[in-house]
């Protein structure tokens, strides 16, 4: 008996380590090829960062250029002479210099067959502009502004570039020469969590800034060991890759600027995953104890089993719920088009549900015909922001365009094979029970069920929600829609189902929520930034805009009114920005926007510790003021994860 005991004993540890090996090992394996899928993740996402930056840098400079060549043009067109020319170009030479950017050294050019320089450079004897790069570069650019490659200054050694623009003459030539001072020193900071350098280089190796200075104006074309490296970087373009560098295995990181230049990061593995292999070490080291435990208590063996097998079904939860928030964060950017209907794909997604629970659907059919909800309009990411959001009738071209987005959508989930409702939904969610739907005209129960019910759950919210072209219907007038609408465009049993839910709202809380107009406040010493700011703003009517002039009349405006956001002026006297976010935050989480012209870099390391939304360099871009504001201010509160 005690020897089938011990032979038992023995078989059930055995397997029991067995079983447990296997899961660690699974799990280790998962873990690190996570890990380091995250890592890689996080490491693009920085660079992206980077490059973001420095092709608005290098807009800036562009921009620069097109308005100075708007002037230049309608001065030609209007007779200006060379020396009115030579002086409006000195006048703005100075005013970019001072005003702009400092790294903005001159504007020149060709101008009716004469050289002009702002700043005053008087070309050699034997210097033919239409044979400079500049010049060239232009030409080929057809009336386009363009960025000339890169080069090292031998006087200053610095790294400077020109942008060119030919005029409506085809011959004149406009040019600005910009200094890459400070793309050095952005990328002297390209790094993750102190991990690793970084470069920017153009198409022909040469190296535009570097971590390391004395790296800046080499080609690295002529370096043989760059060389295998810049092929890479030139076949992978964006892409994250791993190769050997001087004899250590490295993770590179390319992202393209302007499709001109690379911004690359290189990290060594070893650094990079130094933190998780420790992490791997140690849980080896408390799974050998835990080993050891289970080999003298058996009994206690099959507890820890149980509590690990908790843990794995916990991790395997979290996991889920990334996917959920993935799914939702899908659904929100598609709905984010559409100023007038955010939050429709979830709440579609809720509606779809309550009709599934009421139909008598498990709740893993239910989980599923939620997904497929709140993917259903993801083919609306093929359709042009033109039409999506134009505010009058569609034509008969644009309403094609509208009815693609089925099939658009299929062919994006096709693949998801786990759940087949989700491409299913996206596919036949506009078809009609009788059969004069789209994409296929199918009819009835030919019509797969969850598309059926989105069908009707989509067409609910359409009513429910605002529109470009009306507001959220009355209650009664939808409910006599549905009604309408059974047997023809709806499945008459789920659009019973969905009158039965009407019915039950009594207080009509199944619409759209999220508030039309938005209290902002903007707060400047100076009365001019507080009007252009209002400006900006005027053509939107559901902004409601509050001014102050200093911290203490701001204080007191919050003390009264509810704000949805804040605007909010660094450099002020008595009370500066940062003493009054301080105090905002005190009292409120209301959402905060700094406005200054200070871009050193204490100032914006400052604002990134104050936990705010985001912040705008003056002077103000408007584009760029209303992305944020509209931003900002999307409601997030229809996206729930299901429950």
């Amino acid at each position: 008996m005690r020897k089938k005991e011990n032979i038992s004993y023995i078989a059930t540890l055995l397997f029991t380590l067995t079983a447990l090996i296997f899961m660690v090992i699974y799990n280790f394996s998962s873990f690190y090829a996570n890990a380091v899928s995250n890592m890689d993740e996080i490491g693009a996402s920085s660079l992206a960062k980077e490059r973001e930056y420095l092709e608005g840098y290098l807009t800036k400079g562009l921009d620069v250029l097109q308005v100075t060549a708007i002037t230049i043009e309608y001065m030609m067109r209007h007779g200006a002479s060379s020396d009115e020319i030579e002086a409006f170009l000195v006048e703005e030479s100075d005013r970019y210099m001072a005003e702009i950017d400092t790294n903005f050294t001159g504007i020149y050019g060709l101008f009716n067959g004469d050289y002009i320089d702002g700043i005053g450079w008087v070309p050699d004897e034997d210097y033919v502009p239409r044979e400079r790069e500049w010049y060239t570069a232009a030409k080929e650019a057809h009336g386009k502004p363009t960025i000339v490659s890169p080069y090292l200054d031998a006087q200053t050694n610095t790294i400077m570039i020109s942008v060119s623009q030919m005029l409506y003459d085809n011959d004149s030539v406009i040019s600005l020469d910009i200094v890459l001072n400070q793309i050095q020193i952005i990328t002297q900071d390209i790094n993750m969590n102190g991990m690793g350098y970084g470069f920017i280089i153009d198409r022909e190796g040469l190296v535009v800034a570097h971590s390391d200075k004395s790296e800046k104006g080499k080609n690295y074309e002529n370096d043989a060991e760059m060389k295998k490296l810049l092929d890479r970087v030139y076949k992978e373009n964006n892409k994250t890759f791993h190769m050997e560098l001087n004899g250590e295995d490295c993770t590179v990181f390319v992202d393209t600027v302007m499709n001109d230049w690379y911004v690359t990061m290189i990290i060594s593995n070893t650094k990079l995953y130094h933190d998780i292999r420790n992490i791997l070490v140690q849980n080896a080291i408390l799974c050998i104890v835990v080993f050891a435990l289970i080999a003298s208590f058996c009994t206690a063996a099959f507890r820890k089993i149980g509590h690990h097998m908790k843990k794995v079904e916990e991790g395997q939860l979290a996991l889920e719920k990334m996917n959920e928030k993935i799914v939702a964060t899908i659904a929100k950017t598609i709905d984010a088009r559409d100023r007038y209907t955010n939050g429709h794909s979830q709440r579609v997604a809720k509606y779809a549900l309550e009709l599934a629970k009421r139909m008598g659907k498990t709740e893993d059919e239910q989980r599923e015909i939620y997904y497929a909800a709140l993917l259903h309009d993801v083919g609306k990411i093929h359709i042009p922001d033109a039409i999506i959001n134009k505010p009058s009738r569609l034509s008969d071209e644009e309403f094609a365009h509208i009815k693609l987005h089925p099939l658009s959508g299929y062919y994006i989930l096709k693949d998801i094979d786990e759940i087949a409702l989700i491409s299913q939904g996206a596919k036949w969610h506009h078809e009609r029970y009788d059969g004069n739907g789209y994409p296929n005209g199918l009819a009835g129960r030919n019509i797969p069920e969850v598309a059926r019910i989105i069908g009707v759950a989509d067409a609910y919210d359409a009513m429910t929600s605002n529109r470009i072209y009306r507001n959220i219907m009355p209650q009664e007038k939808v409910r006599a829609e549905i009604e309408k609408g059974k047997g023809t465009q709806f499945d008459p049993e789920i659009a019973d189902i969905m009158l039965h839910m009407i019915d039950e709202d009594q207080e009509y809380q199944m619409k759209q929520k999220s508030e039309t107009s938005k209290n902002i406040l903007i707060v400047d010493d100076d009365p001019m930034s507080l009007d252009q700011v209002e400006f900006i703003l005027q053509d939107n009517p559901e902004y409601i805009i509050y001014k102050a002039l200093s911290g203490e009349k701001t204080m007191h405006i919050l003390s009264e009114t509810s704000m949805d956001l804040v605007l909010l002026d660094i450099q002020m006297p008595v009370m500066d920005g940062f003493e009054v976010c301080e105090e905002i935050q005190k009292i409120s989480d209301i959402p905060i926007v700094f406005m200054t012209a200070n871009k050193d870099y204490d100032t914006i390391e400052k604002i990134a510790q104050m936990n705010i939304k985001d912040y705008l360099v003056k002077p103000i871009m408007s584009l760029a003021l209303l992305e944020i504001i509209r931003s900002i201010l999307l409601d997030d509160g229809d996206y729930k994860i299901i429950e």
